[in-house]
């Protein structure tokens, strides 16, 4: 199976399990940088050359043979279960995606027409009831995730801890694991482990969020998304994610983790 969604640098300095959702735009830019001096003019996960990535059959044989020898530095990075899917539901759902077209084609009006979700238009200042169709959304995942119906579930709303799994599960370990919530300083750790050929200042890196500005902003915090039907789902969906993670589930509106991740116990736990 090898290792699906991971990057590397050329120089096999930095091995990144992507995860989607979860600053990858920005990390997979300042692995581009460590290597090249210059971030890559577009959306990174567009490039071809410059970054291996296992999507490219060209780079098999090197990450493979990096993580095998462990000559990187090799992390991911996690972020909060609430605000990971209501990243998810405004980006992939609500919004337009860079092509000028709705996510993955006639996904959208599916879910209007199954789950009753409204996520307006462009023409009407994307305009609709964001709690109620969000909730609406929330059974469409669980459906996805739990039963593979209608369809299977979606990289962008899957669990993370089923991502992270893939790379113990074929043999990688990690070394590092933070949080978007502590960006800068689990970045910071990350590069002070790894021999990268250039050095780079994370405070005057820009945020390379390829989803700003292509929908609606969210008009709530996050707990009001969440009634108790609502956090029922969230926690049969991602248990693993909250428990591993250390996320803090009876609070939505606390973004923080509530302690460190135990490298230990994620390998255990995911390695099965």
């Amino acid at each position: 199976m090898g290792f699906p969604g991971v990057w590397m640098t050329e120089s096999e300095s930095l091995i990144y399990r992507v995860v989607p959702k979860c600053a990858c735009s920005t990390i997979g830019q300042i692995m581009f940088h460590s290597d090249h001096g210059r971030f890559f003019d577009g959306d990174i996960h567009d490039s071809t050359d410059g970054l291996h990535k296992w999507a490219q059959d060209h780079s098999h044989d090197p990450i493979e043979r990096a993580v095998r020898a462990r000559s990187g530095v090799t992390f991911t990075c996690v972020r909060n279960p609430y605000a990971r899917l209501l990243s998810s539901f405004f980006d992939k759902i609500a919004g337009i995606q860079r092509n000028g077209r709705r996510y993955r084609g006639n996904l959208v009006p599916q879910l209007v027409q199954r789950y009753g979700i409204d996520v307006g238009s462009p023409d009407n200042g994307f305009e609709f009831d964001q709690i109620a169709s969000f909730r609406r959304f929330l059974l469409f995942a669980r459906d996805t995730v739990r039963f593979r119906k209608p369809m299977e579930p979606d990289i962008h709303w899957s669990a993370m801890s089923g991502h992270i799994s893939t790379f113990i599960v074929n043999g990688g370990r990690y070394d590092q694991i933070f949080f978007t919530e502590a960006f800068n300083e689990g970045m910071a750790k990350v590069l002070a482990a790894a021999d990268t050929k250039v050095a780079i200042d994370l405070d005057q890196v820009p945020r390379f969020n390829e989803s700003e500005g292509h929908g609606p902003k969210r008009a709530h915090k996050v707990s009001d998304y969440f009634d108790d039907l609502s956090r029922h789902l969230i926690w049969e969906i991602y248990k693993d994610d909250f428990r591993l993670f250390r996320y803090d589930f009876d609070d939505p509106d606390n973004k923080m983790p509530l302690g460190e991740v135990d490298l230990d116990e994620v390998h255990a736990k995911l390695g099965r």
